[in-house]
This record gives C-alpha cells, structure tokens and sequence, in this order.
C-alpha cells in the first residue's frame, strides 16, 4: 500500500501552504492542513491519515501534546507521526523519537524533497 493521504499540523500559515503545495504537487498526496492541534484532532477521524505531519512548537496545544492524544483514540493509535521543528538538535530529535513520533523533518525543509522524505520514512516505517 502506498501513501496517498497526509494530515499537515502546522501554526504558521506560509509554512503550511508551502508544505500543502509540495506534498500535493510534487508529491501527489492528498493532504488535509489543519492550523491547530485542536483542528487536527476534530478532522483527523473524517479525514484518515494514513501519516500526520506534526508541528512541534505551536500554541494551544503542542505537537507532543497532539501526538499523545492521537495515541489515545482507536482510530489513530497507530498512525506514524513525523514533527516538523525548526530545533533540530540531537537531543530534541532524541527526545521526540522517545515519545513515539516516525522521525524529525528540520525546518526549512526543501519542498521538492519533502514528500519523497516522507514517503521513504512511511515505507520504511511498514517493515
């Protein structure tokens, strides 16, 4: 199975529609953006990820908070979280892997490697 639907949590807008159009373009996902950790969990059951990728610093709810919530439901317990986070230091990634989340992607990211980024990360993820 391959990956076709990504859920994208990201506070900053620019951001956001810079990852939307990378993933979407030149990836050929389906991607549902959300704005806020509390807009992802209310469309995340509608919209099925099959991957979420998941901004750590933002307000309301954090990444880490998100996840830990994402783990909580049924419906996406199992699904691969990858954060997003412009703190890409050794120890954060560390720290981030620890809570459960796929892998870290840095920002800036590159936009025409991004989905293939991912998708590796996805594949490899699938045993």
């Amino acid at each position: 199975m391959k990956l076709e639907k990504v859920m994208l949590v990201e506070d900053d807008k620019d951001i956001r529609t810079v990852a939307s159009m990378a993933l979407e373009l030149v990836g050929g996902l389906k991607v549902q953006a959300c704005e806020s950790g509390a807009q992802a969990l209310e469309l995340v059951g509608s919209f099925a990820p099959q991957l979420v990728l998941l901004d750590v610093m933002m307000p309301g709810m954090n990444g880490p908070e998100v996840l830990q919530a994402l783990r909580q439901r049924p419906d996406t317990a199992q699904v691969p979280v990858i954060f997003l986070t412009a703190k890409a230091q050794e120890a954060e990634i560390a720290r981030l892997r620890a809570l459960g989340a796929l892998d870290v992607i840095a920002k800036p990211f590159d936009p025409m490697t991004l989905s293939d980024a991912i998708k590796q990360l996805w594949e490899s993820s699938r045993g």
